[in-house]
């Protein structure tokens, strides 16, 4: 197994891409601290799943964009497990508002979870792989880092913000031994997502911009994480990984 005797952070891990994470680490021998903000029911659920097949878990109730909160997030990792090897920044939200009618209140929100969040967690993880002189961050984007979306501008700055959050981050950790990168989404199906993308119409949209013709699974994901997190991707460090389907060919 890639991450035996490793064990992983993965925030927002209750569920969509998220919970294929957690349950992919883990089958990779990562024990997994699956982070969560209100599903508690769904991040049991996860964490029973990696108990039942030998694996080892624990959930933990933080909201990332609190940065007092995430003292318990690392917390847990060390209490539970001994370490911290791999951080996986999966918490995201998007609220869509038109540009003329954005809030500071929703800009604080998405930039506290998307970006401001993300920053500060990494640094507290990062802070115990120093000293290990080891350790992979793994930031998940999206393709929206690259291609705006209308009346989701602030989601679209949070996410560019993490690709060059990602690079920042692998310069001044490299000589530490600690390898930062990016996975970057298309269009996938997720509990979220599943509503938009039973319209017929929006799905053959969707669909049209896609090479591969086809929507993407929360398994199409997880395998690019776990290379990034593993050993097979020590010499790779600041690069953004799209994984769309060809969507960002167009």
């Amino acid at each position: 197994m890639k991450l035996s005797g490793k064990v992983a952070v993965v925030t927002g891990g209750s569920r969509g891409i998220g919970r294929a994470i957690a349950l992919a680490l883990a089958r990779e021998g990562a024990a997994a601290v699956v982070n969560y903000v209100s599903a508690a029911a769904a991040a049991a659920e996860v964490v029973a799943a990696i108990r039942g097949v030998g694996g080892q878990a624990v959930e933990v109730q933080a909201d990332v964009k609190d940065l007092s909160q995430h003292g318990r997030i690392v917390a847990a990792a060390q209490e539970h497990f001994g370490r911290l090897d791999i951080l996986v920044n999966n918490a995201g939200m998007a609220r869509r508002q038109l540009f003329l009618d954005a809030t500071v209140e929703a800009w604080d929100e998405i930039i506290g979870v998307n970006l401001k969040g993300v920053y500060f967690l990494s640094q507290r993880a990062a802070r115990l792989m120093v000293s290990q002189r080891s350790g992979k961050i793994v930031n998940i984007s999206s393709v929206h880092d690259t291609n705006p979306m209308a009346s989701n501008s602030i989601y679209c700055i949070a996410k560019s913000g993490m690709v060059m959050l990602t690079k920042s981050l692998a310069l001044e950790l490299a000589e530490h031994g600690i390898q930062v990168n990016c996975v970057s989404p298309g269009a996938i199906a997720t509990d979220e997502s599943k509503e938009r993308l039973d319209d017929p119409a929006y799905r053959a949209k969707v669909l049209a911009k896609i090479p591969s013709r086809r929507i993407g699974t929360v398994d199409d994901v997880v395998g690019s994480v776990v290379l990034l997190a593993s050993s097979e991707a020590d010499y790779v460090t600041g690069a953004t990984l799209y994984v769309d389907g060809g969507m960002l060919l167009h």
